[in-house]
């Protein structure tokens, strides 16, 4: 029947999983960062092919791909989503035979928290990721979907941990210089780094010597001081309930779901922290807005989604969903 190669790839890493029609799960893999945006498409599929041969080179046997389920950060637009699908086709198409080979499917990283987060019966929901970034899918009964373009300012994105970081240092540095409000921010942040003032770790920043990619972790430094009751970094994290809610709430309205019982998923590294400030504020806002929804914070892996769309493409069996949940449990 051959197998399915599952893939959720994001901006931080690229999960795989192999499995078969079945739902057993053969192998898995974990690769790079996947960001075809600032990457460009070829380099970035070179970093999800890296990670697919990995998991395919621990199977007993030479594989047989039958399907490749990708749920992709970068996948933001129809032609984005059509370049990715062709560069995945491509690379793997069997050498020296027909230009055909294995079907590929692509969809937007965030389809795979909302699959994942879904029960196999339920057949609407919305799904807010925050992680690195912010993202939100939705669907209605019959397949009727609702998505955000997504990628950054140009497209009225609020939010996620970089930018999180990012707000958190900008508002130290102003508290630093005299310009804005007193915060603990311009003494934590600094401190996270083994530095003693902002201007220390503005420098830093500026002339690299603490690495671009390190910067994400200051979001926890973020809501560690707004949890002590600072102001300045509680309004920060206040604004960023306040975005996933916005999300949810205009696409629950976009499908007509706003006062239907539907589950809201909420996945990536910022939510499913589950910081008390953040997620209390998003349970009473959400309700504010749709009194029926049912938030519902999702850890499981989002290949997990990427896995059980492709299960729901080949229309397996309810034993294949059992199994693979069980993999996953």
């Amino acid at each position: 029947m051959g197998l399915i190669v599952a893939i959720d790839a994001g901006g931080s890493k690229t999960d795989v999983a192999v499995l078969g029609p079945d739902g057993a799960v053969a192998a898995r893999a974990r690769g790079g960062g996947f960001r075809p945006q600032s990457t460009g498409v070829e380099r970035a599929v070179d970093t999800l092919q890296a990670a697919v041969a990995e998991a395919l080179a621990g199977l007993p046997r030479p594989a047989d791909v039958r399907l490749f389920s990708a749920c992709l950060a970068g996948a933001d637009f129809p032609v984005e989503e059509a370049e990715l699908t062709e560069a995945i086709a491509r690379r793997n198409r069997p050498a020296g035979g027909p230009a055909t080979g294995p079907g590929v499917r692509v969809a937007n990283d965030t389809f795979a928290l909302l699959r994942a987060g879904l029960s196999d019966e339920e057949p609407a929901g919305v799904a807010v990721v925050c992680g690195a970034g912010i993202n939100c899918s939705g669907l209605a009964p019959g397949g009727r979907v609702a998505r955000f373009a997504a990628v950054g300012r140009i497209s009225g994105d609020w939010g996620g941990g970089a930018h999180l970081a990012e707000e958190a240092v900008w508002w130290a540095a102003r508290a630093a210089d005299g310009r804005g409000e007193a915060t603990a921010l311009a003494r934590e942040l600094p401190a996270h780094f083994g530095l003693s003032t902002m201007p220390e770790l503005i420098e830093a920043l500026h002339l690299g010597r603490i690495e671009r990619a390190r910067r994400h972790e200051l979001a926890p430094v973020l809501f560690a001081v707004a949890a002590a009751g600072d102001a300045v970094a509680g309004a920060i994290v206040a604004r960023q309930a306040d975005e996933v809610v916005a999300l949810a709430a205009v696409a629950l309205d976009r499908l007509g779901l706003l006062d239907a019982a539907v589950p809201v998923v909420l996945g990536g590294g910022v939510l499913t922290a589950r910081h008390p400030l953040l997620h209390e504020r998003v349970v009473k806002r959400l309700a504010g807005r749709a009194p029926r929804a049912v938030p519902r914070v999702v850890t499981a892996s989002p290949v997990l989604g990427a896995a059980l769309l492709a299960l729901d493409h080949l229309g397996a069996p309810a034993a294949a969903y059992a199994r693979l949940r069980a993999h996953f449990a």
